[in-house]
């Protein structure tokens, strides 16, 4: 049996966020205007829902790591309002996913991207991190 197979194209996943004063432009050095939700923080939210997709239906042991992501952040957002962030597996393809996100507020669309995450063992991830550390220091 594949330890994967509860993994599949046209998972979905939906996350939401009040945007307080912490997700602001002004708290993440992207602009200077305090009271807009930042560019910076509608790509972690959108990293956390496709994580937090996947990460639950993998094998003890294993986690997925981001590899690359493409935002575009098309409308504001004021402090206050909910951001809804809903993403889709879109492909994978040797242990790496593919990955179709989507932003609203309550106005409608705010942003769209995709992303990719692979599928890790930890230990041996951690493994490699720390011989590069290692390698890097000497």
């Amino acid at each position: 049996m594949d330890a994967f197979a509860n993994l599949y194209k046209g998972m979905t996943h939906t996350l939401q966020k009040k945007i307080t004063i912490d997700d602001t432009a002004l708290n993440y050095g992207s602009g200077k205007i305090e009271n807009l939700f930042a560019t910076p923080r509608l790509v972690a939210l959108m990293v956390e829902a496709c994580a937090r997709l996947i990460d639950p239906k993998l094998p003890d042991g294993f986690v997925s790591v981001g590899n690359s992501i493409s935002v575009d952040h098309f409308k504001p957002t004021l402090l206050g309002a909910t951001v809804t962030v809903e993403v889709v597996v879109s492909g994978f393809n040797n242990g790496k996913y593919t990955f179709d996100m989507a932003a609203y507020d309550e106005f409608g669309k705010i942003g769209e991207g995709s992303h990719s995450r692979s599928l890790v063992h930890l230990d041996s991830f951690m493994n490699k991190a720390n011989a590069r550390e290692y390698d890097i220091a000497i």
